[in-house]
Parts: C-alpha cells; structure tokens; sequence
C-alpha cells in the first residue's frame, strides 16, 4: 500500500431498506437508513463517526464490512472496490477488516470458553497452528489486560469491561488493518470507559491499525481520534480534523451537537424539533425544519457540498 492510498475510502454510501406491505409483499418505500456517507481513513489514522441515536451511524459501519449488503455508493480497502465482490473473493478482506459490537455480552458465544471466542478467527483464517494458536491467545489476553488463566472461563463470568477486552482481543487476533469500534464504551462506567479508550489509542498506536469509531460522545472523539465526520439522517454534513471542527464548528447541526455537551455548554441547550422520520424525507437540507440558521433556500435544495474558513467539507449552503 502506497501512502496516499487510504486504507478505507468510502463515498456516497446508501442503505436503503424496503417497506413491504400486502399479501404479495410489494414495495410501498423505503426506509433511508443510509442515505449519502462519505469519509476515508488513513493508514494508522482514527476518524470518528459521530451523531444522535438512530442517525446511521452503526448502519454505516456494517455495509462498510458488508455484514449487509449497501444499496449503492463505494467502499473501497486500499484502493480496491469491494461492494462487487462475492462471498469468496471478500474472504481475504474478512481477515483484515474486524469490528468491535456495542454489546459485549451478546456479541459472544456463552458455550464457547473466551480462549475459543479469541482463538476463533486464527483457526477459521488459518492463521496459526494448534500450539501456536494457544500461545498467541495467552498473549492477547495479556496485551488487552487480562490474565492467560482466564483463557478457561465463559463470558458469563466476566465483567462488562472484560468482556469488551475479550472482544477487542478477537478483532485484533488476525493483525487487521481496520478495526470498527461500534460504541464499545457506551454501556461501562466512566473509570471502565476511560480504560478502554486508553487501550485503543495504545493498539492504534502499536499495531498501527486504522480504526473507525463509531459514537456520540464528542469526549470521547476528543480524547481517541484524528478526523470527524459528523452524521445526521443518514447524511454527511461536515468532515475534517477533529481539532478545526471542535475549535471552529461550521455546519449548524455540529455547532449545536457541541451546544448540547456538558463540557463545553454553559446551560442545558437541546435541538428543536426531531430527526425526519427515514420513511418521509423532507423536501431541501434534511436539517432545515430545526435548524436556527435556516433560510427559505434551505426547504428547496438539497445542499451541495462546500468548504469552511477551517478546511472541513460541509454539505450547507452557507458554504456552497
């Protein structure tokens, strides 16, 4: 791979999934999981993929590895297209592209011991033999905090933070190139939290993975990633550095996304309104009925893509 070849390159991305209505089960519309995502991600890079509950952001992360299948738009891994590609000719990528789930505990096989669980994906790649198998497994166990010995235990008698190391030791069993972390703090107390972001930024650092990280914490985008791409609808509304769209927010969802968190708001501010229903789409920027920067313009046209004073792309048309 070539330094100006991302590792991952993702454009125009779409998820749509058909509502089926009748006897005959015929396509009455559809529901605009993913409706136009675009980001890439650099060698050793992480980008954060932020926005609120319900607005694409795990939908994204799984037609990226193609765990379903996209409607339409690129996904490219080192600069070769994958959306065309058969179950056999994925195989490879499969290796190198790995995902850590939300939910620790039903992401894992409770009759399967956690040295199976982390072992798993050496075997099914054939990676390692038998015995070397083992002593990788030991090893992992070791580099994610935790003991070799529990290499016998089931999920059941893990706690919530082991269980999520346990997961992370899997997805880095095959040495992959990406990892995407879907949420894997949401669900830990703060202390655990902390803890596991730690031993990502380690691992990213080490191993040089790339890694998407799928959340809606902006502290937590502050203290793990590199790049931001900000989701709303199913949309990209502005991507760039962390550091230029946390100091210099330019889209009017961003500005009010930071609005709303506790470090940086001085009182509780929310956004009006709520996100259009995936079934209905407005006419104009999907944003507009609660944006406070609207203009008439804005309940037309959909918003082209534009650049802000800080260098992010931006999809307003304040910038177009």
């Amino acid at each position: 791979m070539t330094s100006n070849t991302p590792v991952l390159e993702v454009k125009d991305l779409k998820k749509h999934f058909p509502v089926k209505k009748g006897l005959l089960r015929r396509t009455v519309g559809h529901v605009y999981a993913v409706d136009g995502i675009t980001f890439t991600i650099g060698e050793g890079e992480t980008l954060g993929l932020v926005g609120e509950s319900g607005c694409g952001k795990t939908t994204a992360g799984r037609a990226v590895l193609r765990l379903i299948e996209p409607t339409s738009g690129s996904v490219k891994v080192e600069g070769k297209e994958i959306t065309g590609l058969n179950k056999v000719e994925m195989r490879p990528y499969r290796r190198d592209m790995q995902i850590v789930f939300q939910d620790p505990f039903s992401s894992l096989n409770p009759r399967m011991t956690a040295g199976d669980i982390v072992a798993e994906p050496l075997q099914v790649h054939g990676v390692t033999g038998r015995k070397d198998r083992r002593d990788k497994v030991a090893a992992l166990f070791e580099r994610v905090g935790l003991r070799a010995a529990q290499m016998a235990n089931y999920p059941h008698q893990f706690s919530g933070g082991q269980r999520q190391r346990l997961l992370i030791a899997a997805a880095l069993a095959c040495a992959p190139q990406l990892v995407i972390a879907d949420e894997p703090t949401t669900a830990l107390d703060v202390t655990t939290q902390h803890q596991i972001l730690l031993l990502l930024r380690e691992l990213v650092g080490e191993f040089g993975i790339s890694l998407l990280f799928v959340t809606h914490d902006f502290g937590v985008v502050a203290e793990l990633c590199d790049e931001l791409c900000v989701i709303y609808a199913g949309q990209t509304v502005e991507r760039g550095s962390v550091q230029s769209i946390l100091a210099e927010p330019a889209h009017p969802y961003t500005k009010a996304l930071l609005a709303c968190h506790p470090d940086r708001a001085t009182s509780f501010v929310g956004i009006p309104g709520l996100v259009p229903s995936p079934l209905a789409r407005p006419a104009g920027c999907l944003f507009a009925p609660r944006c406070l920067e609207a203009r008439p313009v804005c309940r037309e046209a959909s918003p082209g893509q534009g650049r802000a004073a800080s260098g992010a792309a931006v999809r307003c048309v304040q910038f177009t």
